[in-house]
Parts: C-alpha cells; structure tokens; sequence
C-alpha cells in the first residue's frame, strides 16, 4: 500500500509561484511513476504532469509546459511541482497520484493510477 499526501497550495496573484510537494510513503517500485492532476470546479480531472520514479523522464500538458516543472527527490521520498507564472485558470484542487506500472500511452489517464492523495488547493488571484 502507497500513502499520498499533497502541501504546498494557498493563494497566489497571477504570475506568482508556488510549489506543491507529494510525500509518498509505502512500497514503490522502480517501475512506478508518479503524477500530478487537477481539478477545477465543474470540470473533469486533468493530467498536468508525470516523472518515471525510477528514470525520472518527464512529461507535462501543454497547458503548463514552460511553467510547471516535475521533480523527485527518491531520498525524501518526495515528489515536487513547481508552478511558475501561474494563471487564474490554474485554480484547482491538485491531486498527487501513483501508478505501479507506468506506460507512456496511458499515462494521462486518470484511471490507471492506483492511489491518490487527498489534494491540495491552488487558487490564482487575477
């Protein structure tokens, strides 16, 4: 069993930054891969960004692409999402996720993720 649990979100004028963190506890493999979605009242969930555990690629929407950065720390056990010039349609909850088996093809798909945290909310001011 993997535990998820998201920090780092608040309120923030448009162009701010902020930066969540995920603290993974519990057995993970060198296959799993790590993700952050969203979700912003009214809308379905959505990928924003994804790194390999083991190799640390990584993979972003291109909403965020240039913004966002994904990291890892594998001695914390902790995974980041730094959010720069960050836009009033970023406001959402932001959820960590973890996947056991990670596949490119999927990757941004909800429903292949077998934990999850209990979010963290971002709110942009304009």
């Amino acid at each position: 069993q993997v535990q998820l649990v998201e920090s780092g979100g608040g309120l923030v004028q448009a162009g701010g930054s902020l930066k969540l963190s995920c603290a993974v506890s519990g057995r993970t493999g060198s296959s799993y891969a790590m993700a952050w979605f969203r979700q912003a009242p009214g809308k379905e969930r959505e990928f924003v960004a994804a790194i390999w555990w083991s190799g640390g690629s990584t993979y972003y929407a291109d909403s965020v692409k240039g913004r966002f950065t994904i990291s890892r720390d594998n001695a914390k056990n902790t995974v980041y999402l730094q959010m720069n010039s960050l836009k009033p349609e970023d406001t959402a909850i932001y959820y960590c996720a973890a996947d056991r088996a990670f596949a490119i093809a999927t990757m941004r798909r909800d429903a292949v993720y077998d934990y999850w945290g209990q979010g963290t909310q971002v709110t942009v001011s304009s």
